[in-house]
């Protein structure tokens, strides 16, 4: 619908983590956004994510949840199988700040 690619869960976990805790899922969400423009990968962005959200949730106090929330960043990782490849051949793909409309 607005042309991007993906699908390998990272936002629903990202939603699930901030329903669970406002801080610990702004925590991964800095996390990644701070990836994301230091290494230009949404793919190394989302799985560094995924990988300290269990660990926000521990530093901000819900240590009931981080099982669970370790099972569903285990499916990002498992879903990120083919990124993670390209990432190790040298073929993943950046993401790109410049403006489409040439500005």
């Amino acid at each position: 619908w607005l042309g991007f690619k993906g699908g390998k869960g990272v936002a629903t976990f990202l939603g699930a983590l901030l329903g669970l805790s406002l801080f610990a899922g702004a925590a991964a969400c800095a996390t990644w956004l701070c990836l994301a423009f230091l290494t230009r990968f949404s793919s190394v962005a989302s799985l560094s994510a995924a990988l300290t959200g269990p660990f926000w949730l521990w530093m901000f106090g819900f240590p009931d949840v981080i099982a669970a929330t370790a099972f569903m960043s285990a499916f990002v990782w498992i879903r990120h199988a083919s990124n993670i490849r390209r990432l190790v051949d040298g073929n993943e793909s950046k993401i790109s700040f410049r403006s489409s409309s040439g500005d």
